[in-house]
């Protein structure tokens, strides 16, 4: 015999593992969504009023665990994906792009740990940061660091 789980019950089995943007979540439940069911912005409603989906917390959530391995750009980028406010992203920017040196220089250190010998592997490295989402000026001082300090 099976039961069936109420939408309500799926958004808080989905909060309990992390935290939701309201798009992320409002996606997720749309698939089990029937007519039977509250009305679906409702839901969503209710549980942004008693605090328990909040944009706020999904967003700096999503920074701290993605801001050692990526730059700025490319975590605003999955921001705007799981539907984060444009005002959101920009107000977790500022704190991104002060460590964006630090944090470029932490990711080129795990992956590569040897200064560049040739253009081709220089290219091979920049590409690499900056598909990680470190602007170009950060990657271009991260490489000449490197570079100078290379015997």
């Amino acid at each position: 015999m099976s039961r069936e789980i109420s939408l309500r019950q799926r958004a808080f089995a989905f909060l309990a593992r992390r935290e939701h943007s309201r798009a992320e979540l409002q996606a997720k439940l749309a698939r089990h969504w029937q007519e039977s069911d509250e009305p679906l912005e409702a839901l969503l409603d209710d549980l942004t009023e008693r605090g328990y989906l909040s944009d706020e917390r999904a967003a700096a959530q999503w920074v701290a665990a993605k801001q050692a391995r990526y730059g700025p750009r490319r975590i605003a980028q999955e921001l705007r994906q799981k539907g984060i406010d444009e005002a959101l992203i920009a107000a977790s920017t500022p704190a991104l792009q002060a460590n964006e040196l630090e944090a470029a220089r932490a990711v080129w250190q795990r992956k590569f740990r040897a200064a560049p010998q040739d253009d081709k592997e220089r290219a091979r490295q920049m590409r690499f940061l900056l598909g990680r989402g470190f602007s170009p000026d950060t990657v271009f001082r991260v490489l000449r660091e490197v570079s100078d300090l290379a015997p």
